[in-house]
């Protein structure tokens, strides 16, 4: 592998890492309502669900979901129901007559977010996520030399995806933790609830219904 090669990779995972999507908006969501430690734990698990893909490529297992429909859709479906089941329940939880009432100048109660719930949250959305594995597979590949060689420089490729992933939710978190006293206040709240609900409930029908 050339290092221009390699140079072309970083910038299409880069690429790909800014791009915002449902890995951002978890972070973001968990830092500001769980504090950095779950921002940090959220995106630890999403990083090491990037890791079990990458690997799965690398050996071969997520063709599968490329040669196989049944396997594609399996994966699909499980990932629309929790996507449904973690918007479904934010926005029930966002409902005023679900809330303790508390004075709207004051932060609102601590959110009971774990870093275990966090990082579990982050591994379970990206390993039922599809388009990961298909990503790996599509995309490896185009930057892997032929024969034996590509054994050695895989690992490399997906340590490189997740590092700037590491790099990015970092400064994801830092953001998020300078502006949480701001979304902590029970109206910001609410309607922070209320829109990262809809998104994932609107990802989850997306995914459900597309081929």
């Amino acid at each position: 592998m050339t290092t221009a090669t390699f140079t072309a990779f970083a910038l299409v995972a880069l690429i790909g890492v800014l791009t915002p999507g449902l890995d951002t908006m978890l972070i973001l969501r968990h830092s500001l309502l769980g504090g950095r430690r779950a921002g940090v734990a959220t995106f630890l698990g999403i990083n090491l669900g990037c890791l079990v893909w990458g690997t799965a490529s690398i050996a071969g297992l997520t063709a599968l979901l490329t040669a196989s429909q049944l396997a594609y859709d399996v994966v699909r479906v499980a990932g629309a129901v929790y996507l449904l089941w973690l918007g479904g329940s934010a926005l029930w939880k966002s409902l005023p007559r679900n809330q303790v009432p508390q004075t709207e100048d004051l932060p609102v109660a601590p959110t009971g977010l774990t870093g275990w719930t966090a990082l579990r949250s982050g591994l379970t959305t990206n390993l039922l996520n599809p388009k990961v594995g298909v990503f790996y597979i599509s995309l490896l590949p185009q930057f892997l030399p032929a024969g034996p060689a590509a054994f050695a420089w895989g690992p490399l490729l997906v340590a490189t995806h997740i590092s700037i992933g590491l790099l990015w939710s970092t400064a994801l978190v830092w953001v998020a933790g300078r502006a949480r006293a701001l979304f902590q206040r029970r109206r910001v709240r609410a309607w922070l609830d209320r829109i990262t609900a809809t998104v994932l409930v609107g990802l989850g029908l997306k995914l459900a219904v597309e081929g």
